[in-house]
């Protein structure tokens, strides 16, 4: 009997080696092109690979979710720095379908008259924009969302510098759906309350005079309807935006946080209803809000 053909480290070559070379050349050729695999080591490649951890990724992902958390601690203060944190890893698990967010609901007073003056050689035009304005296309916001403001009956103020939009804000009476929870805010425009949301500037523009023209606008119409008081809500996770209201003169009224997993929502507020939870999305809970009763001094944001 011949001896079984050995590999170059001496060690004897599995049977299938054997049956590969008594077969015929044409058939040999064939076999040859197949790596065999006995189960065997196949089940233990295919365990190694799907469970072996590498303690060099697992300390580096450690290391980069303490960082995480001590930028947004040094930026927002512990409390919304950590609940930050914890969101944003709650939606990269799974997938954007879980999200926290947190809102401080705040009060701008509308001043009794215009505070600046517009320079009478500016070439930035500042106006209330119709849904047919040209420029209401250059929106970065989806065109469903714009149309849907308009027809809720939201009042849209633009900047444009020669045709380039330079920035927009809006402000709604009496009641405002919002549209990142599911939520609504109520608002009496006999207590001289208004809505105001979505502020924007473009980034080049965000050094100019552009925000301040926007808000004069804003104010002069807000005069009008006899409004004394702007509400809007501030993500408690933007530390921009909540310094830009406070040198406003923005007053705290509310507080809410809502969590969203899928077609379910738990909101908490620091007023009525207090707690409200939503298992569709007809199910949404309702604020009314007042006009600020504290001294402004003690409830800035």
């Amino acid at each position: 009997m011949a001896a079984a053909p050995t590999h170059t480290d001496g060690q004897a070559a599995p049977a299938s080696t054997t049956i590969i070379n008594s077969l015929p050349a044409g058939l040999r050729e064939k076999a040859g092109r197949l790596r065999y695999i006995t189960p065997a080591r196949n089940h233990c490649e295919k365990r190694t690979r799907g469970h072996t951890v590498d303690p060099t990724r697992k300390a580096s992902r450690v290391s980069s979710f303490s960082s995480a958390i001590r930028e947004s601690v040094a930026s927002l203060g512990w409390g919304n720095g950590i609940l930050y944190t914890i969101g944003r890893a709650l939606e990269q698990v799974t997938r954007g379908r879980c999200r926290l967010f947190k809102y401080y609901f705040v009060a701008q007073p509308v001043p009794e008259q215009r505070l600046t003056a517009l320079p009478k050689a500016s070439r930035t035009r500042i106006y209330r924009a119709l849904p047919t304005e040209d420029i209401i296309k250059r929106f970065p916001r989806p065109p469903a969302v714009i149309a849907w403001r308009f027809a809720d009956g939201a009042a849209c103020f633009v900047a444009e510098r020669m045709g380039e939009l330079v920035g927009f804000i809006w402000i709604k009476l009496e009641r405002y759906r919002e549209d990142e929870v599911r939520c609504d805010y109520l608002l009496d425009p006999a207590q001289g309350l208004a809505w105001d949301f979505d502020a924007w500037v473009a980034p080049e523009f965000r050094m100019t005079r552009a925000f301040v023209q926007l808000w004069e606008a804003a104010n002069d119409y807000l005069r009008q309807q006899g409004c004394h008081w702007s509400v809007s809500r501030i993500s408690a996770f933007n530390p921009v935006s909540l310094a830009s209201h406070r040198r406003m003169g923005a007053v705290h009224l509310h507080t809410g946080l809502f969590a969203v997993l899928g077609r379910t929502q738990l909101a908490l507020f620091s007023c009525r209803p207090y707690i409200h939870v939503g298992f569709g999305v007809a199910s949404r809970p309702r604020l009314s809000f007042h006009p600020p009763t504290q001294p402004i001094a003690n409830g800035k944001i």
